[in-house]
């Protein structure tokens, strides 16, 4: 006689838990999480949740702990512009994965391990680049501000890439009164002549903002 096995259950953790929150934040945004849509993805009772986590403050504080987490850094720290602009690259990125994130990167009243690694390391790193303590903030703000502004521009836009900006972009150019707003009406025609991409605007702009530090560094 052949003996049936009851597959193991593998057991709930706050990891578990996190996850599971952040697939549902991805899918209808972080405003819409309950206790009750997390345990059904899990499986279990909504209760059985608080052995891990405390409320769903505790919750959105380690979602977005996970995304600071997905936030890379390279090894090589001893190019301050580097290390900035990858990391404003991969927030860029994180960010796109996670939308519902943009504003609540910098709200959390309690930040976790991958967002305090974050924010030390980058200023670790200018301050060895000579920033005083000032200078570092003002380079800090400046670039996320730059990041998160941009990332929630993105995601608000009515097209996700150049096949749809151009598709658009015909049908908007067409009602353009060309006499009204001749430059208007030039450069969209231009741009989209070109195969123009917004998302290829981030890193010009990145980039300037890291000249405008890079001689606030010489100034100083």
């Amino acid at each position: 006689m052949t003996r049936r096995t009851t597959p193991k259950r593998t057991p709930l953790s706050r990891d578990r838990v996190l996850r599971a929150a952040l697939e549902l934040a991805d899918e209808g945004g972080a405003g819409a999480l309950t206790m009750q849509q997390i345990g059904r993805r899990l499986g279990v009772e909504a209760m059985s949740l608080y052995r891990h986590v405390r409320n769903k403050d505790d919750i959105l504080d380690g979602i977005v702990d996970l995304v600071f987490g997905e936030v890379e850094l390279p090894a090589d720290r001893s190019s301050w512009r580097t290390v900035l602009r990858v990391r404003s690259i991969s927030t860029r990125a994180a960010l796109r994965r996670h939308p519902w994130a943009i504003t609540l990167m910098e709200s959390r009243m309690a930040p976790g391990p991958a967002n305090f690694r974050s924010h030390e390391d980058t200023l670790t790193v200018l301050l060895d680049a000579g920033c005083s303590a000032t200078t570092a903030t003002h380079a800090y703000n400046l670039v996320d501000s730059y990041v998160l502004g941009f990332a929630l521009q993105e995601v608000n836009l009515p097209f996700s890439n150049a096949e749809e900006l151009a598709a658009m972009g015909e049908d908007l150019l067409a009602h353009v009164p060309t006499d009204e707003y001749p430059n208007t009406a030039r450069i969209a025609s231009e741009l989209l002549a070109s195969g123009f991409d917004y998302g290829d605007e981030f890193e010009f702009g990145l980039d300037l903002i890291l000249d405008g530090i890079e001689r606030a560094l010489r100034r100083s």
